[in-house]
């Protein structure tokens, strides 16, 4: 897959039960702990840009990058300005394993560092080995102990712009 494959359309309302769909299957609810993918009120929150994740005009993921500074006391808060965090999975099982993780993230994290974002965050459980072992071929490092935060147990990772 090259970083033109991938289409990250804005989610919207109309989205939700796709979204409820993919997020009642186990390979997501192992890891994903939202009862609902977001309200109307979350949608138009400027802090949290939301995505559906497409290939070839089929939706399969969902992604979402936020800003680090955001809410008081972010695990990640003491990022430069303009640092993102971001969160995902792969919504449709029959996409796994298949490389589209780690294109898809890759593509969004350039838009991200061509954008300007000094730094990109992201936080999965620990026993999530899958998602550490691509977040590392990503390169991003981790950059604290494991911990518990309102958002659940993670493993803090910080990457930054190619060359840096």
């Amino acid at each position: 897959m090259t970083l033109a494959d991938y289409v990250f359309r804005a989610a919207a309302m109309s989205d939700l039960p796709l979204l409820r769909t993919w997020q009642s299957l186990p390979h997501v609810q192992e890891w994903w702990n939202s009862d609902e993918p977001f309200d109307e009120e979350e949608l138009r929150d400027p802090r949290v840009s939301r995505w559906i994740v497409e290939l070839n005009g089929k939706s399969f993921a969902y992604m979402q990058d936020y800003s680090v500074h955001g809410w008081e006391e972010h695990h990640f808060g003491h990022l430069p300005p303009g640092s993102r965090g971001i969160d995902q999975y792969i919504g449709d099982p029959a996409m796994i394993g298949r490389g589209h993780g780690t294109a898809f993230i890759r593509q969004r994290m350039h838009v991200l560092f061509t954008a300007g974002a000094p730094v990109i965050a992201v936080d999965p459980h620990p026993a999530n080995t899958r998602a550490v072992t691509v977040y590392t071929k990503l390169g991003f490092r981790i950059a604290g102990v494991e911990r518990e935060t309102p958002w659940g147990f993670i493993l803090p990772m910080e990457a930054r712009p190619p060359g840096e």
